[in-house]
């Protein structure tokens, strides 16, 4: 990915313990590296790649708290707003999201608390309900939607975009927040 947006490392260092702590399994490795690396921000202006910025709109774990408070309150019906799945809650099955475009697409991982370490990416198009399982790694996947044309429905390398990366607003441009 380094090379692929000729991106120089920002050294981020983040309490991983506490994170995973408080959901109550390891995240995935590659995900890790790739965060201390990039940050959270925008590849190619259009694939959102969420971090760990506390309180800001790339952060990962502020929005996985806010879907699980929707995902489980009975006041909203029975349905999940990632059905068939839920959104995943410490100890169990389910869905931390992690990534998105422009067009509405959504990445996930699925977690299981007793299968800790095998993280499937979970993928849906624009097209609500159509679930894509991806037995790879997060760094592959989004590889592989920056820079392989044939890897539909998700790749953008056939729109040209350039293989850029912009931090969120929690990381400066230039000393500029975005």
């Amino acid at each position: 990915m380094i090379e692929l947006t000729g991106w120089e490392p920002l050294g981020i260092s983040v309490d991983w313990a506490a994170i995973e702590g408080e959901l109550g399994v390891p995240l995935p490795t590659d995900y890790k590296e790739l965060y201390e690396v990039f940050g959270g921000g925008v590849f190619s202006d259009s694939v959102y790649f969420l971090g760990r910025d506390e309180g800001v709109s790339f952060d990962f774990l502020t929005q996985w708290r806010v879907s699980l408070s929707v995902d489980q309150d009975s006041k909203l019906g029975g349905v999940s707003g990632v059905d068939p799945y839920a959104i995943y809650a410490p100890g169990g099955k389910g869905l931390v999201e992690w990534g998105s475009t422009e067009w509405a697409d959504e990445y996930f991982w699925l977690i299981d608390a007793e299968r800790p370490g095998d993280y499937p990416v979970l993928a849906r198009s624009n097209d609500v309900g159509a679930w894509d399982r991806y037995d790879m790694s997060t760094s592959e996947f989004l590889y592989r939607v920056l820079a392989d044309a044939d890897f539909q429905p998700f790749g953008i390398a056939q729109y040209d975009l350039g293989t850029t990366f912009k931090p969120g607003s929690g990381a400066p441009v230039d000393g500029q927040p975005l």
